[in-house]
């Protein structure tokens, strides 16, 4: 996706103005793992680079009772803090559900004359607000917890295709501040990831200062690492050289190419030695990262929230990936072709809202015990 949006872009007329405020909300995206702090910090740029009048972030919580929880940076829209009432009026949830990850613009989800007759649209004019055009994309951040973030105009002047193609190179910038906020439990308490696990006595993470600079270690990563490496895979700062390789690679790289190359991943025996890599909200000096540590059982079952989404042919070659079996390996098991389980696996990803099977491991294992 993100090279796509890239890509389109490239074939507009942006300006170096657009550029710089398109790294400004990233940046701001990037800054913080508190998720209301993160939304204010890019408000700004972002209403600029659209531009739009409003913008709001409903969290979806997909529990036996469904749950919206509306994030709205600036000003309060009064509309959508009655939004439980209008929710079954929405013109924007069924368009956005059928297609995660995909901006939408209004003229893409309902012609004009009904946005106008809709319930969403009258209330906003008794409210003086006049929400006269919407831009919106759905974030699949866990297979119970969504994204709807959503651009609003006050005019009548509708979202270009720029416009689309901007929010869609911050798509996965937006769902990784979501994914990591919540991931941690902050999106409400605003406490910084470093809180979080030090309140863990079982976390194990090593802060470190690039290049090399160790300035944490918890107890339970030092056990790990002295398992994982052996003296002579360690720098002389005893970080493992492997390590430092992958995090002295993500400082250099743009922050699409972090969310693509965030987590290192080694198989060792029965389990999959995991680490992923965090950047950490900015201090005084130089920026650090939190390395996360995990250790999980090669066979790792298959979460129910995942196996709801799937069909039951498509649960046996997940099952066969989460032993870590190849395409090759699960079509002999299951007596196809490969290339059937390779279409297969395709639909999978796109089912679970991830990238790859590393992606796919790591999930899996965050919904069976939380990293």
């Amino acid at each position: 996706m993100p090279d796509q949006a890239g890509r389109k872009l490239a074939s507009m007329n942006v300006s170096s103005h657009e550029f710089l405020l398109q790294n400004k909300v990233i940046a701001a995206l990037n800054s913080t793992l508190s998720l209301p702090q993160a939304l204010e910090s890019a408000r700004e740029p972002l209403l600029e680079l659209t531009p739009a009048d409003y913008v709001g972030l409903c969290l979806i919580n997909l529990g036996p009772i469904v749950e919206f929880q509306w994030l709205v940076p600036g000003y309060r829209l009064a509309l959508l803090d009655e939004y439980s009432k209008w929710v079954d009026s929405d013109f924007v949830r069924a368009p956005i559900f059928a297609q995660p990850n995909v901006v939408l613009r209004d003229s893409e989800m309902i012609t004009r004359k009904e946005l106008e007759r809709s319930a969403l649209y009258q209330r906003s004019k008794e409210l003086d607000l006049s929400l006269e055009h919407v831009m919106a994309v759905l974030l699949p951040v866990h297979p119970q917890l969504l994204g709807a973030f959503t651009l609003y105009r006050d005019r009548r002047l509708a979202f270009s295709e720029k416009d689309a193609a901007f929010l869609t190179s911050l798509t996965p910038h937006l769902l990784n501040a979501v994914r990591n906020c919540r991931d941690m439990q902050t999106a409400s308490t605003g406490s910084r990831l470093l809180e979080e696990l030090y309140s863990r006595p079982d976390a194990a993470y090593v802060v470190v200062a690039p290049p090399s600079h160790e300035v944490l270690r918890s107890r339970r990563a030092a056990t790990l690492l002295e398992r994982w490496f052996k003296p002579s895979d360690l720098h002389s700062s005893g970080i493992p050289l492997v390590l430092m390789e992958r995090l002295g690679a993500l400082t250099r790289m743009t922050p699409d190419a972090q969310l693509q190359n965030n987590l290192w991943v080694s198989l060792h025996g029965d389990s999959y030695r995991v680490v992923r890599f965090v950047e950490l909200p900015e201090t005084e000096g130089p920026r650090q990262w939190a390395l996360i540590l995990n250790e999980i059982p090669l066979s790792i079952p298959l979460p129910e929230t995942m196996r709801m989404q799937l069909t039951a042919r498509q649960v046996d070659i997940a099952r066969g990936m989460l032993h870590n079996w190849s395409n090759e390996q699960i079509a002999s098991e299951l007596g196809l072709s490969e290339d059937t389980v390779k279409t297969h696996v395709r639909d999978i990803f796109r089912r679970l809202q991830v990238d790859n099977r590393t992606d796919f491991l790591y999930q899996a294992a965050h919904l069976n015990k939380p990293v």
